[in-house]
C-alpha cells in the first residue's frame, strides 16, 4: 500500500486526522501488508502517524521539486519488502521548535544543512532520514519539527534519529527571520526603478502566501510602492474580482480599480488607483518551472492592469505566484522589469530563479495571515514551551520513540518502545 500524503491536516473535532487515517488503513490491510507513504516536509508529525507505516519518506527539497523521486523511493522500498519479506523499523523525535517559514529554504542555511546531515547518514542499515519542519501556521498539538528515521534495525533508527535531532536542536538559533521593512523595500524598489544599471529585485510578500492559507490580496506593498512612485514594477498574482471587471471593460479601458472593495478581512486592506487594462487571459495555464512544471492550473479570468509604473496581474482563483507563466501569458517580460512583487512564501524560488538569484530576493515584513513573525500568530493549541516563542528552558533530546519492524513483532508484543 502506498499513500501520497501532506501530513499537516487539521480538523475541528480531531487533533490528528493523518494519524487516524493511517491507523484506519492499517486496520483494513492488516499487519502483513507493507505500507509506505510520502509526506510534505511541512507535515506536523505524531507518533500515531509513524507507527502504522513500514516506510516513511518526506520531501527533501523546499521548494518541493523531488516529489517524484520520493514516490519512486517508496515504490522501490515496497518492491524490496514484498520480494524479501523484510520490514523496516522507524524512530521518531518531536522537537519543541517551530522554524519560521522563511527560514526553511533547503538550498542553503540551517535547514539545508540539517537535510544534508540526514542524507549523509542514509547508508547501510539506515534507509531514509526525514526532517520535517512542520507547517508553521498549524495551530495544533502536533506543531514542531520532527525527525523520522526508517532503517533495517531499531537500533540504527534510534541512534540516527537521536543524532540528527540533537544537531537540529543545537542549530535552532540560526532559524531567525531576517525580513526587510516596508520602508526599506520601497526605497530599494525606487532605486532600481530609477537606475537601470542596478540589478533588478524580487520582493516576496511572504505574509500573504495563498499556498499557506493567505488570501493573496493584501495591499500593503502595492500601496507603498505606488505612493512612492516606483517604476518598472509588476505585482503577481493578486486575487480580486477586478479580473472580472477588466474582462467586462475590455483591453484598453481605463477605470478606477478598487482593490478589495468587497473584502472584509482587516489584514487585506483597501487601495484604489486609476488603471488601464493591458491584457486579458482565460486563466488556463500549464506550468513550466518549479513545483508547477507540467501541471495544468486554472486561475479563472485574469487581467494585467497598468497603474502607471506598476502592473498588477489579477486573478479569479486564489493561488500563490509559483510559475512565471502566470505573468508571461499576460505579456509581462520578466527579464525587463526592474522589480517584481510575488505573493508566495518560498515556492517562487524554484520558478523565478532564472531571473532572480537568492541575493536579489527581498522578503518584506508586512501584515498578512502567513506572517513568519511567530509572535504575531494567535496560537491556541500548540504545545508550550515552544522555541522561538519561548526562551530556552534547558530541553535536550531524550530517547526516540522506536517502532520495531513488523516482521520482528511477536504475539502480544508492544509495537512502540521509548
Amino acid at each position: 500500500m502506498f499513500l501520497s500524503l501532506h501530513g499537516a491536516a487539521i480538523a475541528t473535532g480531531e487533533p490528528d486526522p493523518d494519524g487516524r487515517l493511517l491507523a484506519a488503513v492499517r486496520r483494513v490491510v492488516g499487519e502483513s501488508v507493507p505500507i509506505a507513504a510520502t509526506f510534505d516536509l511541512h507535515g506536523n508529525v505524531s507518533a500515531a502517524m509513524v507507527e502504522p507505516l513500514d516506510y516513511f519518506a518526506a520531501y527533501l527539497t523546499n521548494p518541493h521539486v523531488d516529489t517524484h523521486e520520493r514516490g519512486a523511493e517508496c515504490a522501490a522500498a515496497l518492491v524490496r519488502m514484498i520480494a524479501t519479506g523484510e520490514r523496516c523499523a522507524r524512530a521518531f523525535v518531536k522537537l519543541p521548535f517551530i522554524p519560521p517559514s522563511v527560514t526553511q529554504n533547503t538550498r542553503s542555511g540551517p535547514y539545508g544543512d540539517i537535510i544534508a546531515a540526514g542524507q549523509a547518514a542514509t547508508a547501510g542499515a539506515v534507509l531514509n532520514v526525514s526532517v520535517l519542519s512542520g507547517f508553521t501556521r498549524g495551530d495544533t498539538p502536533k506543531a514542531g519539527m520532527s525527525v523520522v528515521v526508517t532503517a533495517r534495525t531499531g537500533e540504527a533508527a534510534r541512534e540516527t534519529a537521536r543524532r540528527i535531532a540533537t544537531e537540529a536542536w543545537a542549530d535552532r538559533t540560526r532559524y531567525v527571520p531576517r525580513l526587510t521593512s516596508l520602508a526599506e523595500a520601497t526605497r530599494l524598489a525606487r532605486s532600481v526603478g530609477g537606475d537601470p544599471t542596478l540589478p533588478s529585485l524580487l520582493f516576496a510578500d511572504v505574509a500573504d502566501n495563498a499556498g499557506g492559507g493567505g488570501r493573496a490580496n493584501t495591499v500593503w506593498i502595492l500601496q507603498a510602492f505606488y505612493t512612492a512612485g516606483v517604476r518598472g514594477c509588476t505585482l503577481g498574482i493578486f486575487y480580486d474580482p477586478l479580473a472580472d471587471e477588466a474582462h467586462r471593460l475590455g483591453v484598453g479601458a481605463t477605470f478606477v480599480a478598487r482593490f478589495n472593495s468587497a473584502e472584509t478581512h482587516p489584514l487585506s486592506g483597501r487601495f484604489e488607483a486609476s488603471a488601464t487594462v493591458r491584457a486579458l487571459h482565460d486563466g488556463h495555464f500549464v506550468g513550466r518551472r518549479g513545483i508547477a512544471a507540467g501541471h495544468a492550473i486554472a486561475l479563472g479570468r485574469c487581467a494585467r492592469l497598468d497603474l502607471g509604473g506598476i502592473d498588477v496581474v489579477v486573478v479569479s482563483v486564489r493561488q500563490q505566484a509559483k510559475d512565471p507563466v502566470f505573468l508571461e501569458a499576460l505579456g509581462v517580460d520578466i527579464a525587463s522589469r526592474r522589480s517584481l512583487i510575488v505573493k508566495s512564501r518560498g515556492h517562487f524560488r524554484a520558478a523565478f530563479d532564472e531571473f532572480f538569484p537568492d541575493d536579489r530576493i527581498v522578503e518584506v515584513d508586512v501584515p498578512g495571515l502567513t506572517t513568519p513573525v511567530l509572535a504575531n500568530v494567535p496560537y491556541e493549541h500548540i504545545p508550550r514551551p515552544l522555541y522561538p516563542l519561548d526562551p530556552d528552558w534547558g530541553w535536550s533530546v531524550g530517547e526516540p520513540v522506536v517502532f520495531p519492524a513488523r516482521d520482528q513483532l511477536t504475539s502480544g508484543s508492544t509495537p512502540a518502545t521509548s
